[in-house]
């Protein structure tokens, strides 16, 4: 849990992150025709999952466990190596006439550029620390979510790239020649996908719900292009894997693939949206199912890579579960004794899939393993 006295993994985040904000939403549907506001907001993206999982640490105690920062935003530098500057420019631009919608379903409001800059702010920061030695692990708690950022194009939510920028940035500064990036976010990671397509020095591997979002991306076919013919890997799910079909997947392609690339530090674009309980998504994951495989990575970390390990906060929108997932994973990554039990373990468990499911899920994992590795 610590070295020489201090915690071993640092914890980024920032208020003001979960102060972004904008949108006349009811889900992911826009307002107006038959569609009525929500008296609670519009977007699932809400601040509340995130404030929420901030707030259970503070009560559990695991505060006191971890190195707890905050980050500067990041700079025009970082983001430029990533975005265009006509991008940049108009989304600062509307950001300061008071907000606006550049893409689909991204909305924001005064001031939304320069949160969105903090939350890639925090993912550089906490990367760099995990590079220089500062922290062993890290979890950065990034609000806006990036995933899903074109370098031009803004969708599901996501304004800016934040794992990519934190990934040039690291490489700018010479720290980081093999970076693998590990989406389990239950939507694909088409935006960190659509960076490094034609490149081999970042493995990116995808897991998620098939057809969920964007509903034209990731296919297990798609393995790159060029110099990166290979190094991304899309693993397609049909709704309600599940927890065992989950941990199958990271020891049949995921480790295996991990253990061939050797990276110099492994990247976790960290959604709980695969949670049972999450409103956009059917995949009956747990908190023990991100527990679980945060200890798997942490594993691989330790064997391959000195145990660089950061998790980047992305989507997940049960705000009642979403606090307990991510505490789990916070033990796990810190070594905490601060465990708070999921209320819900009992009943998550009984709804898992039943031997006939299991038995199709884990046929379609080997048929992906064959394929993919």
């Amino acid at each position: 849990m610590s070295i020489e006295g201090k915690p071993t993994t640092g914890f980024y985040w920032d208020e003001r992150c979960f102060w972004h904000a904008g949108g006349n939403y009811a889900m992911t549907l826009p307002i107006g025709g038959f569609v009525q506001p929500l008296a609670a907001g519009g977007l699932p993206e809400s601040p509340e999952t995130k404030r929420r999982l901030k707030n259970l640490m503070d009560v559990s105690g695991i505060t006191a466990d971890l190195a707890m920062r905050s980050a500067p935003e990041a700079s025009r530098e970082d983001l430029l190596r990533v975005h265009p500057e006509a991008y940049l420019d108009a989304f600062k631009a509307m950001s300061d006439a008071g907000g606006g919608e550049l893409g689909l379903r991204t909305p924001f409001a005064q001031g939304g550029y320069e949160i969105a800059t903090l939350s890639a702010g925090l993912a550089t920061t906490a990367l760099a620390d995990i590079m220089a030695g500062r922290v062993q692990n890290a979890y950065a708690l990034s609000r806006p979510p990036g995933h899903h950022c074109l370098p031009d194009w803004p969708n599901g939510f996501c304004l800016l790239a934040n794992i990519a920028i934190a990934i040039e940035a690291a490489k700018a500064r010479g720290e980081a020649g093999r970076v693998a990036v590990i989406d389990w976010d239950v939507h694909h990671g088409n935006g960190t996908e659509h960076i490094y397509y034609e490149r081999d020095d970042v493995l990116t591997i995808s897991i998620h719900q098939e057809r969920n979002y964007p509903l034209d991306t990731g296919d297990i076919q798609d393995r790159g292009r060029g110099a990166g013919e290979g190094f991304n890997m899309n693993i397609p799910l049909p709704p309600g894997a599940g927890h065992d079909t989950y941990l199958e997947v990271m020891e049949r392609i995921v480790l295996p693939a991990l253990d061939s690339y050797k990276p110099d530090v492994i990247i976790v674009a960290c959604g709980f949206d695969a949670g049972i309980f999450d409103p956009i998504a059917r995949m009956l994951c747990t908190a023990e199912t991100f527990g679980a495989m945060t200890g798997q990575l942490k594993e691989a970390a330790g064997r391959l890579c000195e145990g660089r390990l950061l998790m980047v906060h992305e989507g997940g929108y049960s705000e009642v579960y979403v606090p307990f997932s991510g505490h789990r994973v916070l033990e796990v990554l810190s070594g905490s004794d601060k465990v708070v039990p999921d209320p819900m373990a009992a009943t998550v468990a009984q709804r898992q899939p039943g031997p006939a499911a299991r038995a199709f899920f884990s046929g379609l994992v080997g048929e992906m393993a064959h394929e993919l590795l």
